[in-house]
């Protein structure tokens, strides 16, 4: 007999216009199954209906997208403890399709049980302990923290790389690591270098924690796989140990040679921008010698929100 929560979604198919397939949830199993209209993929032969298999694989498709659950890394919380991981899901696709198969002739609309595959953290708790333990690398950076919207965009990037964990032989990037720079995702507008100039653009500033991290993980002895300098001097780091990123054109990047994991850790507030780097106790690190920043740095103006910046950073 059909739970409530089936019978809710045979109502909502029976609807004109209505989706092909419902999914619905059963509170008491949790299970999650899968309403389909069967006409919508069947071609017929000799007016006898068969499954098409194009429609078919179309549905399969959409039904992928609506149950994907993505996987969540065990996480450093602010309180200093470990954030436990939660897996995540993918629909198995054979299986679904040979439950749709076994089922295409047994009642309309077809009731298939999704099946899933379990999709696991990159990070679990037990790595994320291990590789917490021992300092590899560290860099600070300082910043007038009134321009408020320069500081907003120090603490939005500083948030996208802290808690990163780069696995032995993983690639970091960090464009695509913090992605793309928009209003939508609450960067604003701030001063940029453009050409040697000082310009304003949508996510200016960020180049000072892609800069700090640069010097922790040079500091660390990583490999450096990408690193550009900005046009003109910046003030918050040495001559030449500045790391300038641009959404779809500079980018800072750097490999993991170690035969461990390692932790990034990273936070914009009180005027510093602070880069961590851990690992476990049994990396064996080839530390480089890295110049420090100095305390003092240019005052700066805020500065109004001009109508479309530049997006240049």
């Amino acid at each position: 007999m059909l739970r409530f929560e089936w019978l809710a979604g045979l109502l909502l198919l029976a609807q004109p216009g209505a989706a092909p397939f419902q999914l619905t949830d059963d509170a008491q199993t949790g299970q999650r199954a899968a309403i389909i209209q069967r006409e919508p993929y069947t071609t017929r032969l000799l007016d006898i209906p068969l499954v098409d298999p194009v429609k078919l694989e179309r549905l399969v498709g959409q039904m992928e997208k609506a149950v994907y659950r993505k996987p969540i890394n065990a996480t450093i919380g602010d309180n200093g403890g470990i954030v436990k991981e939660s897996p995540g899901a993918r629909l198995n696709r054979q299986a679904f399709i040979d439950q749709f198969y076994a089922n295409y002739y047994a009642r309309e609309p077809l009731v298939i049980t999704i099946p899933f595959q379990a999709i696991y953290p990159k990070v679990d708790s037990e790595l994320l302990a291990s590789i917490r333990v021992r300092p590899i690398g560290y860099y600070v950076t300082y910043f007038n923290s009134r321009n408020h919207h320069r500081f907003t965009n120090l603490k939005l990037a500083a948030q996208a790389i802290n808690n990163y964990v780069v696995l032995p032989g993983e690639t970091f990037s960090f464009n695509q690591v913090v992605g793309m720079r928009t209003r939508g995702r609450g960067y604003m507008s701030a001063k940029v270098i453009v050409r040697g100039e000082f310009s304003e653009g949508i996510g200016g500033g960020i180049c000072q924690i892609s800069s700090t991290l640069y010097n922790a993980v040079d500091r660390a002895g990583l490999r450096i796989i990408e690193r550009y300098s900005h046009s003109r001097s910046v003030p918050y780091v040495p001559h030449g140990r500045d790391a300038t990123v641009n959404w779809g054109g500079p980018d800072f990047s750097f490999r993991n040679d170690y035969n461990e994991a390692v932790l990034i850790r990273a936070h914009a507030g009180g005027g510093q921008v602070v880069v961590q780097l851990f690992s476990s106790e049994n990396i064996s690190v080839k530390p480089r010698h890295v110049p420090g920043a100095a305390k003092a740095v240019p005052e700066e103006v805020e500065i109004e929100d001009p109508g479309e910046p530049m997006t240049t950073q």
